[in-house]
């Protein structure tokens, strides 16, 4: 038994350059990330569910131990709200069928508007075979009830366990026999990437409800930057030095901050003022130097004047003009 470390989807364009080489043609993404990690969860399935034929292709294309999880459809959860589940959820294990063994859990994430409705969860799990894993990630108050929690264990379910901003959203039940983890972001020096100290609470977490040799899945869903790639990396490190059985990982590449992406703001009043430089995340001086009026009888769009600008009008009184508004 072991924890499948991952992240939720790997098609993130800024990943190029941080964990995909930058060469490397997005066909073959997938195989590159399947030979570093044994576990993803198809977020992307929420949106629009894939059809069979690429569910086929994901399972040729990834080694024979990789696991897929996949996010179900929001027409079940956010669109029908569990209504009449049979339906969906038919579909929804048909166009599954060809991943065979690769199969992971299903997870069901529930609308945060949506109050509990023990009924229609319980019809819904009801229609799932006995061999799938379901895992249901509440984000309304009113499910954290122990009726429902009773529910969640008669139907052998897991709760979603659901991190953000560095702390637990959800109760730490343990409902199954096998974990599920969702790590959305973080609050580390460079967000949404996560901490040392909320990575090894969590791992903590784990091993005091399901013991050290927990089975279970974790998914980092805070992908801007590759922070997912790293913040699973150093899940495992740290899962493992406390003697946690992990599935591979990559090395943790580096999460760059916020400063390193923020755009240059051409400032068009002068010298660069403090409130510039923190809206643009630039150092003093790297604005270029606002572009001077044009002379009388030369063509071109008349450059923008900072609000307030003040200069002589043809009858020599001062006239104001109001340059630009503030976005």
């Amino acid at each position: 038994m072991s924890l499948a470390a991952g992240t939720s989807g790997w098609q993130y364009r800024d990943w190029r350059g941080r964990f995909y080489p930058e060469r490397l043609p997005q066909s073959r993404w997938l195989e590159h990330y399947a030979a570093r990690f044994a576990t993803v969860e198809v977020n992307n399935a929420f949106y629009r569910l894939p059809a069979a034929t690429t569910f086929e292709s994901w399972r040729q294309r990834t080694p024979a131990d990789f696991v897929i999880t996949v996010k179900a459809s929001r027409y079940l959860t956010h669109v029908r709200r569990l209504r009449d589940p049979a339906e969906p959820v038919a579909l929804l294990l048909s166009r599954m069928e060809p991943l065979g063994d690769r199969l992971g859990p299903v997870l069901l994430q529930l609308p945060p508007t949506m109050r509990a409705e023990p009924a229609r969860l319980d019809h819904t799990l009801g229609c799932f075979p006995a061999g799938v894993r379901v895992a249901v990630e509440m984000r309304h108050r009113s499910w954290f009830v122990p009726e429902v929690r009773a529910l969640l264990e008669r139907h052998g379910a897991a709760l979603c366990l659901a991190d953000r901003d560095s702390r637990p959203v959800t109760p730490l039940w343990r409902t199954a026999g096998w974990a599920y983890l969702r790590l959305h972001a973080g609050r580390g020096a460079n967000r949404p990437g996560y901490g040392d100290t909320a990575l090894r609470s969590w791992t903590l977490r784990l091993a005091e409800l399901w013991g050290r040799d927990v089975d279970g899945f974790v998914y980092f869903n805070n992908d801007q930057r590759a922070c997912a790639v790293r913040d699973a990396a150093r899940f495992a490190l740290l899962a493992g030095r406390l003697g946690l059985e992990v599935t591979r990982v990559p090395p943790p590449p580096s999460c760059p901050g916020p400063a390193s992406r923020a755009p240059s703001l051409r400032c068009a009043r002068g010298p660069c003022t403090r409130s510039c430089r923190r809206r643009a995340g630039t150092r003093p001086g790297s604005c270029p130097p606002p572009r001077r009026a044009r002379s009388r009888g030369s063509t071109g769009p008349t450059p923008p004047r900072a609000r307030g600008c003040r200069r002589a009008a043809p009858s020599g009184r001062a006239r104001s003009w109001p340059g630009r508004r503030r976005g």
